[in-house]
């Protein structure tokens, strides 16, 4: 069965830190991007993060680059990431997501995770 399961959400004061897990299984890892993505209360899920597999490229959308870091741990299928210098418009429920390649939107992303929640308080 594939699987995707996010762990390491939870409550945080701004500023914080919070570091999140992508554990995958039931694919072949190394053959696939892997990708995050977050949604508020009411708005459009938004992709911020990105490594593929393939070449280790890595990628940042603007409002998280130098606060947020991507990395992998390919023997444990897993893909990190740290937060640092949270916002409260942080707030939302994370997902990560594998597909063939990044930044070629969400429709291509093959394997979802259930999502975990982060709150950043003020």
């Amino acid at each position: 069965e594939v699987q995707l399961v996010e762990s390491g959400g939870g409550l945080v004061q701004a500023g914080g830190s919070l570091r999140l897990s992508c554990t995958a299984s039931g694919f072949t890892f190394d053959d696939y991007a892997i990708a995050w993505f977050r949604q508020a209360p009411g708005k459009e899920r938004e992709d911020f993060s990105c490594i593929s597999m393939s070449d280790g490229k890595k990628h940042y959308a603007d409002f998280v680059r130098g606060r947020f870091t991507i990395s992998s741990n390919n023997a444990k299928n897993t893909v990190y990431l740290q937060m640092s210098g949270l916002k409260p418009e942080d707030t939302g429920v994370y997902y990560c997501a594998a597909g063939e390649w990044c930044l070629a939107g969400w429709s291509t992303y093959d394997y979802w995770g259930q999502g975990t929640q982060v709150t950043v308080s003020s």
